[in-house]
């Protein structure tokens, strides 16, 4: 029962965190029109954590913490009208775009099996899953270094830094709940970087 509520809690407050974050990019949306993108990549996985199913998870509050921190640090982001932009707006509108249609089919691929916390849905072993083990977290990377670099304030930096820190240790809690499922290890013995080829 208690999981439940918490469960309910968690939606509610992501999506109350969604609604603020799209309300104000909306507002610059005429002036950088690529930040619709970037609502759209940040949506989707509460979107989908409202309709996910269930699955095995573990029920240590760690991996939940690190899993709503590294979701919920990015929906802070605001756009800047003074900051510093590092980046033109067609530069960052392809980078957000590269990212979102990364981020959109890993999540094509997940589909439902998509959570916020590590769970055993099913193994993913096509689409992008084939190249990197964590493509989604990727795509995420990619638009939202994209948005910060043309939207350079400390908040952003500081946001993305906790949200990016978060995300990485969330990779690991995965890793190590997924691991132990057999047909997990094998997709790691074939595809062997987590989420930067050659690199991570």
């Amino acid at each position: 029962m208690l999981l439940k509520i918490a469960d309910y809690a968690e939606r509610l407050f992501l999506v109350i965190l969604c609604v603020i974050f799209v309300r104000s990019l909306v507002a610059q949306a005429n002036l950088h029109p690529y930040v619709l993108l970037l609502a759209i990549s940040e949506c989707l996985p509460v979107f989908l954590i409202l309709i996910r199913r269930e699955g095995q998870m573990p029920m240590e509050p760690y991996p939940f913490i690190v899993a709503f921190v590294g979701t919920a640090a990015p929906l802070l982001v605001r756009p800047s009208a003074g900051g510093l932009s590092l980046l033109p707006d067609a530069v960052a509108a392809a980078l957000v775009a590269l990212g979102l249609g990364l981020n959109i089919a890993a999540k094509l691929a997940l589909w439902r099996s998509f959570g916020l916390t590590a769970a055993n849905r099913g193994v993913r072993k096509g689409g992008p899953y084939r190249f990197v083990r964590h493509p989604m977290y990727l795509g995420y990377f990619i638009t939202q270094a994209a948005f910060l670099l043309a939207n350079l304030t400390v908040g952003n930096m500081i946001k993305y830094f906790v949200g990016w820190s978060f995300q990485i240790l969330r990779i690991r809690e995965e890793e190590k709940f997924l691991m132990k499922d057999e047909s997990y290890r094998e997709l790691s013995e074939r595809v062997r970087f987590r989420l930067v080829p050659g690199l991570y």
